[in-house]
């Protein structure tokens, strides 16, 4: 019988998987200004939109008027 360690493969053996990284989307290249990019909704200095609709939407808009 093998001890654990003989069984378990080793952490460098094979792991050469490497991140993918996503598109960059319009909603990715804002800074926040105060309000919502899309409705102009007042938000504090982090967030650039209310809400996930409100980002889809800048995002499905920045695709057609390029």
């Amino acid at each position: 019988m093998e001890t654990t360690q003989e069984s378990m493969p080793d952490k460098d053996a094979g792991d050469t998987a490497v991140p993918v990284a996503r598109p960059l989307r319009p909603r990715d290249l804002v800074t926040a200004k105060g309000a919502c990019w899309y409705c102009d909704k007042p938000l504090d200095s982090v967030r650039r939109f209310c809400g996930k609709d409100c980002a889809d939407a800048y995002d499905e808009e920045a695709a057609y008027t390029r």
